[in-house]
């Protein structure tokens, strides 16, 4: 499975190597300042485990890494929606992978080179992950959505709030806004989701996008019965 990008940067999206991981730990470095995120024995049981699940955008020319998106198969009855990412993860290990009995990618990492947001690799990334959906005839993708600009507005919104403002296009955040464009709707919210997270201050959303090609009526009534559900609804630049 290989994307080109049409965008200023050429850059190919495909499955990981063993010879990303450097590269891969680099970019965690621009994208989490002062944070270990992803260690190269995690990437290494990633590839191991579920290799079509972790993807890169590569320089065609350089072959630098420039985005990363990584994921695993769970069943969904295994987990509460309220669980941290830790246990969606195994904590980071994707031991938990499931592809026998999971029906839902679970999405528990997309990363873009701060110097290159804004120039389609997170969108190619996530185009490249619902092509995997359908390969593979899974139900969904879902995953949880640091709100990243929940901390400028935790003295006078609540997460819930705040989650319905970014839907309704009042307020823009830098993750979920992307996400929201991508096709996902917002199921819930959920604290305590990656619990030492300043931005968010733990908090993230629920997002679900559902495969067409498989799903059943009930699972998009399902999705309607959220709060956060808005039906036609444009998200507009701010």
């Amino acid at each position: 499975m290989s994307t080109r990008l049409p965008s200023k940067i050429n850059a190919e999206v495909r499955p990981i190597r063993a010879d990303d991981i450097p590269g891969i730990i680099s970019l965690c470095e621009r994208v989490y300042p002062g944070s270990t995120a992803w260690n190269p024995a995690q990437l290494e049981s990633h590839m191991r485990i579920f290799p079509r699940g972790q993807l890169v955008a590569e320089d065609a020319a350089t072959g630098n890494v420039l985005a990363y998106a990584a994921g695993l198969i769970v069943n969904w009855d295994d987990y509460n929606a309220s669980d941290p990412w830790r246990d969606f993860t195994d904590r980071g290990m994707f031991t938990n992978h499931d592809p026998d009995n999971g029906r839902t990618l679970y999405g528990a990492e997309v990363m873009v080179d701060p110097a290159l947001q804004g120039q389609g690799l997170g969108a190619k990334l996530y185009e490249a992950r619902r092509e995997l959906c359908r390969e593979l005839r899974l139900l969904r993708i879902r995953a949880g959505a640091r709100l990243r600009g929940y901390h400028a507005y935790a003295d006078t919104m609540s997460p819930q709030d705040y989650t319905l403002a970014v839907i309704q296009a009042k307020v823009f955040d830098p993750t979920l806004s992307f996400q929201l464009r991508q096709g996902f709707q917002v199921l819930d919210v959920v604290h305590g989701y990656l619990r030492e997270d300043p931005e968010s201050r733990g908090n993230a959303a629920l997002i679900e996008w559902i495969n067409a090609a498989v799903a059943e009526p009930r699972h998009i009534d399902r999705q309607r019965e959220s709060r956060f559900f808005v039906e036609n609804f444009e998200i507009k630049k701010i």
